[in-house]
């Protein structure tokens, strides 16, 4: 995996830009505002997309498949950290003495001269994210902002706008969410994650203490989640020599900005108290997880400056980002979502929302494990949040991304570990495992589609195998 120098100087004129991997969400959403900037922009990636036709139309060149013709007269080069050593692209800059930045380092470089409102959190960042843009909007302001996923009302995953303000979703994966001068700071939670990368769960929430330290005017940071509340606790010993104004949100009672009354059975209504007083609200989505989300974003807005009621009013607009409980389809009774749930949080999150409206159907999960590391330091915890909120679980292979395969770690590691071998089937082929779910659906069922990898892309076939069989 490529660990780029995340401490070089990054030059004031970056002259012709070629991302290495441009389809993804995040290095997509970068490419769109270079090109906004008037910047030459290339890249590649393993396949064609959405992202890659909309960047074609914004006049970006884009080859598919890794070449190191692809990179052509580039002055710089951009990565992700999901590329290999031995990538032509990445190999020929080496050769050339081109200078590489991390995405994160390009988004840095973006965002000089703003005023950065940075959303951090092992989960929910996208969402979050994604309300606290659809708020401002709302609120007629006029954001730039860099999404990890398509905000569906917007059409997009960023955005250049005319205003001060500058939103992000940022990446604690690797640590590189460390690079940006935050004035305001959202953390959802500190959920164990990314260990592979950190080591420990003390340096993964010393990150934390360290990302939300350095913001100079807010830190928002969630009162429900453990190792949220332990940064908190860290922040007065902060080695900034002065702590950030600090403001909590959750269903906990000592909550800065408390939910209550949260209304499930269907798109979510709650209300939020804040300084003495209560406001109603209401989401077009379902899910208590995303009631917490909105008072999260709520509570940047008002720390902002914005009135409370038109706040929640303006977030009540967000409909979803894509990949979050998306519906694909449905055939003869049957309706099919897809979700970028990838750790076991996520998972539960998604399928107790999926539960508020699914009525008297089944939720069937079709869970792909993503990377090896987490797969074999999970496999029971995913497991048990599986039986526990989906009736039916179909495990995939793992999605081994940016890891080599590791001997004796499979989807097997999650589906042995059911207490209800029922309940569960190892299916690693797609095909095979299309035609099991078709086979087992029954009318008002729910199926889910569960991970960050590439899972989204067993939907046709599920939509296909079930049409087979029960259109």
């Amino acid at each position: 995996m490529i660990k780029p120098d995340l401490t070089l100087t990054v030059a004031a004129d970056l002259g012709k830009v070629h991302f290495v991997g441009i389809g993804g969400s995040g290095m997509s959403g970068i490419a769109r505002l270079f090109i906004n900037k008037g910047y030459t922009v290339t890249g590649s990636d393993v396949r064609e997309s959405d992202n890659v036709l909309a960047l074609r139309a914004l006049g970006a060149r884009v080859d598919i498949g890794h070449d190191a013709a692809n990179v052509g007269d580039a002055d710089t080069l951009v990565v992700t950290g999901a590329l290999w050593q031995d990538n032509p692209e990445y190999v020929l800059a080496g050769e050339r003495g081109l200078p590489v930045l991390h995405r994160s380092q390009a988004l840095a470089w973006l965002i000089q001269n703003h005023r950065l409102v940075s959303v951090a959190g092992a989960h929910g960042k996208t969402t979050s994210t994604g309300m606290i843009v659809t708020g401002l909007l709302g609120l007629h302001q006029d954001p730039s902002f860099v999404n990890g996923g398509v905000i569906e009302s917007l059409g997009v995953s960023s955005a250049s706008g005319a205003d001060d303000l500058f939103v992000v979703e940022a990446d604690e994966s690797d640590g590189s969410f460390l690079l940006y001068n935050t004035n305001v700071a959202l953390i959802t939670n500190v959920d164990p994650d990314h260990l592979d990368h950190y080591g420990s769960l003390e340096a993964f929430e010393a990150a934390f203490v360290d990302f939300a330290g350095h913001a100079s005017e807010l830190v928002v940071v969630s009162s429900d989640d453990v190792g949220a509340v332990r940064v908190t606790a860290h922040l007065a010993a902060h080695p900034t020599g002065s702590t950030p104004r600090v403001v909590t949100f959750g269903e906990h009672p000592d909550s800065d900005v408390r939910v209550h009354s949260i209304v499930t059975d269907g798109p979510v209504r709650f209300t939020v108290a804040w300084n003495g007083a209560d406001y109603s609200a209401g989401l077009r989505i379902p899910g208590k997880h995303n009631a917490i989300n909105a008072a999260g974003a709520f509570a940047v807005l008002v720390g902002l400056g914005f009135e409370p009621q038109a706040s929640l009013d303006a977030i009540a607009e967000f409909g979803g980002t894509e990949r979050r409980f998306e519906l694909h389809g449905t055939v003869g009774g049957v309706s099919v979502y897809d979700d970028y749930a990838h750790h076991p949080t996520e998972v539960a999150a998604a399928l107790s929302a999926a539960r508020t409206v699914v009525g008297s159907g089944r939720i069937i999960a079709v869970h792909q494990p993503h990377l090896y590391s987490r797969t074999k330091l999970f496999a029971q915890e995913f497991a048990d949040t599986l039986e526990t909120y989906a009736d039916q679980t179909i495990v995939l292979d793992v999605y081994g991304a940016r890891e080599d395969p590791e001997p004796g770690v499979t989807g097997a590691l999650v589906s042995e570990r059911f207490q209800n071998a029922d309940r569960v089937a190892f299916v690693p082929d797609w095909q095979n495992a299309a035609d099991y779910l078709a086979s087992i659906a029954r009318d008002g069922d729910f199926v889910v589609t569960l991970g960050c990898g590439d899972v989204y892309r067993i939907v046709p076939q599920l939509l296909e195998s079930l049409t087979r069989v029960r259109g």
